[in-house]
């Protein structure tokens, strides 16, 4: 699972919009220059299936889907976000 998403070129994205309150796919698609609508579908399957975020669709015309992060999603950003900080400070005592 950490292989995929961490290595996916567009996760990371995808999901740090999520956890902006971006849901939507509509929005996500045109948020992030280059990545397609099946890419993107993709993506979010498998964060689906990995457990990551949480899909819900409402039964309107046209139909309405949103991604939201489920616990395990969440637990799973605040790792990355601690390895983000260990990143930044590596860099700046490389500089």
């Amino acid at each position: 699972m950490v292989e995929y998403i961490v290595g996916c070129k567009w996760s990371m994205q995808i999901l740090s919009l999520i956890r902006q309150g971006i849901d939507r796919p509509g929005v996500i698609t045109r948020s992030i220059d280059g990545l397609t609508t099946k890419v993107q579908n993709d993506c979010l399957s498998q964060m689906v299936d990995f457990g990551i975020l949480e899909k819900k669709s409402y039964p309107e015309v046209p139909p309405r889907v949103e991604y939201k992060l489920t616990s395990l999603g969440q637990r799973f950003m605040a790792i990355l976000d601690a390895i983000a900080e260990l990143q930044g400070e590596i860099n700046a005592n490389h500089d």
